[in-house]
């Protein structure tokens, strides 16, 4: 496993605003790895390969619901 990063350290990496992290979290498109008092952790590696996915999904037009679905099938 790669280095957990925070939320904040998330937004900052990976260039997107905090309410897309948490939205795109809530869906099930980002995995939650722990938490440090009330703060999330995300598996950094993990969720730039997800955020590359999600992103070249979203440019050919796929929906965020089918989007969970083959980035859950894809990265079992």
């Amino acid at each position: 496993m790669s280095r957990q990063i925070t939320s904040k350290e998330a937004v900052a990496a990976l260039g997107i605003s905090y309410p897309s992290l948490t939205h795109y979290t809530n869906i099930g498109l980002f995995k939650v790895v722990g938490k440090k008092k009330r703060q999330r952790l995300y598996d950094s590696e993990d969720t730039k390969k997800r955020l590359a996915m999600i992103n070249g999904l979203i440019a050919k037009g796929y929906p965020l619901r089918l989007i969970r679905e083959k980035l859950d099938n894809e990265l079992l």
